[in-house]
């Protein structure tokens, strides 16, 4: 059986043979070595670092409040994230593999990186815009299992309900282990409009309702 990081490295070079007009016969095994060793073929070798580098940090720090590893995210990929923010790496949404790495350096690296802060929403629109497009292209099927739930997880962001219930939609389809979490932030947003745990943060007056809620154990982020 491929390992995650041989598929990733299949489907990347897959791509750019597609993009040259060639047709892609894989030699044997290959991995993110393989293409560390062909940079020619490499969708673009910073996004691959990006992914190489949430892929490794795997589940246990993905959804964690780890000081050391958000401090290691921000000094490692800052530069990228606010290259992203100013439109910088819009070519990046050309490929499967460019637009997952611009979600994580949009959607993921700020509520990391500026945790606790306004800026952790900054750039919101602009992940829900590349996972539009992305789920438009078909992207996540071309993605390992693990990382296509960060297409929908900008979505599941968004204080929107209609952006909510098609979060809810997607993660049925394609992350239904997360699909509770998907229906539980869905619920929050139909019942206030926003998530809550945001006003303090964003100096947004909270409603007695929203008081209440937080104050006897509603989600907090």
């Amino acid at each position: 059986m491929h390992s995650t990081n041989t598929l990733l490295a299949v489907t990347v070079l897959a791509t750019a043979a597609a993009a040259q007009g060639q047709a892609y016969e894989p030699p044997g095994l290959v991995t993110m070595e393989t293409l560390a060793e062909r940079p020619h073929l490499a969708t673009n070798s910073r996004a691959l670092d990006i992914i190489r580098f949430w892929r490794d940090a795997g589940p246990a720090l993905w959804f964690a409040k780890d000081d050391a590893f958000d401090r290691r995210f921000r000094e490692r990929f800052l530069f990228d994230h606010e290259s992203a923010a100013r439109g910088e790496y819009a070519q990046w949404q050309s490929t499967p593999e460019g637009a997952l790495a611009l979600i994580l350096l949009l959607d993921q690296f700020p509520r990391n990186a500026f945790r606790g802060t306004p800026r952790m929403y900054d750039t919101d629109a602009m992940a829900r815009k590349i996972a539009n497009t992305a789920f438009a292209a078909g992207y996540d099927r071309s993605l390992e299992k693990e990382l296509r739930k960060f297409f929908v997880l900008p979505l599941g962001h968004s204080e929107d309900l209609a952006d909510q219930e098609r979060a809810v939609a997607l993660a049925r389809r394609i992350a239904p282990d997360d699909l509770a979490h998907a229906e539980h932030h869905r619920d929050i947003v139909r019942r206030f409009g926003r998530f809550p745990h945001r006003n303090s943060i964003l100096q947004r007056a909270s409603t007695k309702e929203e008081i209440d809620y937080l104050a006897t154990g509603g989600y907090t982020g």
